[in-house]
Formats: C-alpha cells, structure tokens, sequence
C-alpha cells in the first residue's frame, strides 16, 4: 500500500512539474520575443522621431538662408570663424531643438561636412565624425552610430537652398541609445510582471488540473486505468448478457456485442440514452434503475431487463442495464406448460382406468357378466382421456387431437367446458407442432383462467380451428368478463395483464407478446377481435390466430 502510495504521488508530482515546465518554457519564450519585438520597435520609434525633429529644423528658413550662405571654403578651422559660428543663429536653433525635444545633439553642416552647429562650440568648424553622403546626396537616412558625443539612433536630412532647391547641408540629430534601453527596460519590467503572474497562475492552474484528473480517474494510477480497461473489455464482451452504461447525465459510455444485438440499438458512445434506439419498455426500465428483473419485447428477442445505479465513494458515477436473452426460454416455458397439461391429465386418467378395471374385474369374479360387458363397453367409448369432445374428428392431425383431448380434460377438472367451433376443420398434419401448441395453448390458457372464477354460472370456452392451404386459423372465444377498455391497447405490450398474481419469476404479461412474435415470425399474426359482449354465451374475449406455413398434407396409408 506504501509502495502504491508512493507511486501515486510521483505520478502526480511528475504531471505537475511537466505542465510548470511547460507554461514557464512557454512564458519564458514569449517574453524574449516580446523583449526583442519591442526593441526592435522602440529604435524604430526614435529613429523616426529623430526623423522628424532633423526635417523641422532642415525646412526652417533660417536654417535654410544661413547654411546657403557658407559656400564649401568659406568655413575655416580658425577661433573666429568658431567665435562666429557659435555665436550665430544656426548654433541657437541647435541648441534650442535639442533641448526641446530632448535629443542627444542637432548638428548643422554645410555641403562639405563641416559643423556649422553643434552642442560642444569646440567642435564647430571641424568635419563630422560620420558620414554624411546619404544626405549631402539629397536622401534621408536613420541609421546606428557612434559619433563624438556616444551611441545613438540618428537621422539625417539634407538642407535645399530655398530658390535652386540644391543641396548646401545637412541635418544630423541624434536620440541616445541609453534612452532607448531605459524604455525598453521599463517596457521588460511591466511585462516580466505579467509574466510572473501569468506562471503564478499557471501553477495554480496545474494544480488545480492534477488534482481534478486525480478525481476523474477515481485515484487510480495510469496502468491500473489500462488494466481495468483491457478487463473491462475482456470480460464485459465476452459474457453471454449484454450490458449497456452511461455516465451521471445519462449518456452512454459502453455497449457491449449482446446488448447491440438483443437491444437493436445505436452503439456510439456519448450519446444520451433517450436517442440510442431502447424501446418504451426498456427505457422506463432502465430510468427507473429498478434491480428487479423486468420483461420486454425487442424485435424478434424477449428479454428479461435489470438496472442498477453504480456509485464510488458516494460519488454518483451513473447507471448499468443488464439484459438476458429469454426467447427460447419462455418458448420452452410454453411447450413444458402443454406437457405437464397433458402429463396431469393423464395421471388422472390412468387413476381412473385403474379403477373402472378393477370394477370389470369384479363383476367378472362373481358372475356379473351383462354389467361388466356394459362397462366395457363405456369404457372404449370414453377413451383414455375421458368422454371424447364433440367434433374432434374434424381435426386429422393426431398431436393436435391429443393436446386438445388433454386441454378438454384439463378444463373439465377445473370446472371449464372446453367445446369446438362448428366450423373446426383440420385435414392436414402439423408441420411446427411446437410453434402452433404454444400459441393455442397460451390462448387456451387464458380463456380457462378468465371464466375459471367458481360463482360464475357459466364457464364455457370455444376454440376453432380452421385450415386453408398451409395456414392455420385459430379463433378463441371465452364467456368471461372480455378485456377492460384500459387494456385493449397495451394487452400485447409486454408487461401488460389481466391476472391479479403478479408474483411471478420475470412478471406476468410475457405470453401474449411472445405468440405475436412466433405468428409474425411465421408471416402471420394474434390479435384482439373482440374485447367483449359477443353473443351469450360467449361474452367475452375473442382471439383470432394466423400462422402460415404450418400444415402440410395429411400421407394417406
């Protein structure tokens, strides 16, 4: 446990470092390109400031007449002529630009180079120190210099004499570079602060990220997520029920094989539970997340549903619908219920020969042949399943006579006469005995139970069967109470039924459904003709049965 513990907070600790690193290489880059960009931009700035200030001073007139005035060799490097400059107007204007906007040095010169103005009189008269060709040629020019007063951002406009427009000078004026890197200091300390922020939050931000992946993985570690996931798959594909999960808000987050198949549903994940294809039945299952198993009806498919929410350190983490395949079940169900009908009855019955024969036996044994003659003769006409019932001959096929022999005898002992339609008629033999038994025996079953109440005066149930081609017709008609209006809709939707007994394994109402599905599996179909209040004495509810493709022609000896 120490170990795992350990691990998890190296997990955690290496998640955190990664993203500081992340966001400081990703600061840190930023910052340099910024530092660099506003450089760029701030010698940019003053370059084209110190543009300026040189073409104000280059188009004063003064400046204009004066500079035109000292001809290439009138300018000599002797104290007078220095006198004489610095005590001209060319040197005050000079001075004065400089001082009003702050610039390193406005220097005057004639077409020859020489100052004619410059911040140190000691220099006047003397050749500048940088080349001033770009100018002297009538161009201007920024450029980055290191002259006689230090390093500065400098530009240089030509001075035009003001009737020819020829060049006679030029203006240099210069914006020191200490100037620019204090700005741009200033500029770095302001955005150092952003950034500083900027990675406070990013650590914070990280934290609050790792420990918010801690929570979404359940605090499990990167290969525990991995394994449980291969289980998962492993285990949740390969089990014969299907399984379908979706999250807290109701969106699917696993579908497995059986769950697509049973269920006919839409397997992309993230989509909400509502639009994936469950039917009514399921879905309502399913959102009332009751662990109870539940009977529906999907396509061709019975199932038997279950539901049930799924937390983790009360945490709500969503829900699990488990589904099992029932079809064949139920179908077996229905056929073991026929036997077990026919078993019964016939227990009862052999009781009952065994007791007539003991009769026989006696009447011999002292002599009484007349009466053991007439009972033997009773005897052959009931049969081995009791008194034969009227129009059974009309129906060929021996299974079918012996299942309705045995339902005719079965309803006897529960108080029902179970009587033929007159329009029976079945020349064929059947080709799906199981299929037909069950549909008529669950029709059967549930005519006996609707009239099977003792204080009901009469308890009749009619059964018809009629052949045409390779289909068989089976019509039902009880003299119960029919079907209440309320159920009439939904008596064939699984879940729904008429019985009070609801204590059964998977819920009444499972019957109906599944012989609507063997009919139309079959291209046919069982429905409602009547709900009640037919001719007396059948009031009650009346079944009609269409199953094609289940005679075939009887082989005659």
């Amino acid at each position: 446990m120490a170990t795992e513990g350990a691990r998890a907070v190296r997990l955690r600790t290496q998640v955190l470092l990664s993203q500081i690193v992340v966001v400081a290489l990703t600061l840190g880059v930023a910052f340099a390109v910024f530092g660099y960009l506003s450089d760029q931009r701030l010698r940019d700035t003053y370059g084209q400031r110190a543009l300026a200030i040189a073409r104000t001073v280059a188009a004063d007139p003064v400046v204009r007449a004066e500079v035109a005035r000292y001809a290439p060799g009138t300018v000599a490097d002797d104290p007078a002529v220095r006198k004489e400059l610095a005590s001209g107007p060319l040197e005050r204007l000079a001075v004065d630009a400089t001082q009003r906007n702050g610039a390193l040095f406005v220097v005057i010169t004639d077409d020859a180079g020489i100052r004619l103005a410059h911040p140190d009189p000691t220099r006047l008269a003397e050749r500048v120190s940088t080349d001033p060709s770009e100018a002297l040629a009538g161009r201007e020019s920024i450029t980055e210099e290191r002259g006689t007063l230090g390093d500065s951002v400098r530009a240089k406009v030509p001075v035009l004499e003001s009737d020819s427009g020829r060049v006679v000078g030029a203006v240099s004026v210069g914006i020191s570079t200490d100037a620019v890197h204090e700005q741009l200091l200033n500029d770095l300390r302001t955005a150092g602060v952003l950034v500083g922020a900027a990675l406070l939050v990013g650590i914070v931000g990280s934290v609050l990220l790792a420990r918010r992946w801690r929570g979404l993985t359940l605090g499990l570690e990167p290969d525990e997520l991995a394994e449980l996931v291969r289980g998962q798959a492993a285990v949740l594909h390969g089990i014969g029920g299907g399984v379908l999960a979706v999250d807290a808000s109701w969106r699917t987050t696993f579908v497995n094989d059986e769950a697509r198949r049973l269920l006919s549903i839409d397997p992309e994940i993230g989509r909400p539970v509502d639009e994936i294809g469950l039917t009514p039945r399921v879905l309502e299952a399913f959102r009332n997340l009751d662990e109870q198993p539940a009977p529906a009806t999907v396509g061709s498919h019975i199932v038997i549903a279950s539901a049930r929410r799924v937390t983790r350190d009360g945490r709500d983490l969503g829900a699990v619908l488990t589904v099992r395949d029932r079809t064949d079940v139920e179908s077996l169900t229905r056929q073991l219920d026929a036997v077990q009908s026919m078993s019964t009855v016939l227990r009862a019955q052999r009781h009952e020969f065994s007791n007539k024969m003991h009769l026989i036996s006696g009447l011999l044994h002292i002599g009484r042949v007349e009466e053991a003659s007439r009972s033997i003769d009773e005897l052959i006409g009931a049969g081995p399943l009791g008194p034969a019932t009227p129009g059974i001959d009309a129906i060929h096929d021996p299974y079918l006579q012996a299942f309705l022999a045995a339902k005719a005898a079965h309803a006897r002992e529960s108080g029902v006469e179970l009587v033929l339609g007159p329009n029976t008629w079945v020349e064929g033999s059947l080709a799906d005995p199981v299929d037909v038994t069950t549909v008529l025996g669950n029709l059967l079953d549930n005519a006996m139970e609707a009239v099977r109440d003792r204080d009901r005066l009469v308890r009749q149930v009619e059964v018809e069967l009629l052949q045409e081609d390779s289909t068989l017709h089976i019509t039902v008609a009880d003299s119960g109470d029919g079907v209440a209006p309320d159920l009439v809709d939904a008596l064939f939707t699984e879940g729904a039924s008429t019985r009070e007994d609801h204590n059964v394994p998977g819920g009444r109402g499972v019957g109906l459904a599944l012989i609507r599905q063997i009919a139309r599996a079959h291209g046919g179909d069982v429905r409602l003709s009547s709900p009640g209040g037919g001719q007396p004495p059948l009031t009650g509810a009346e079944f009609i049965a269409r199953i094609p493709g289940v005679l075939v022609e009887s082989e005659v000896p």
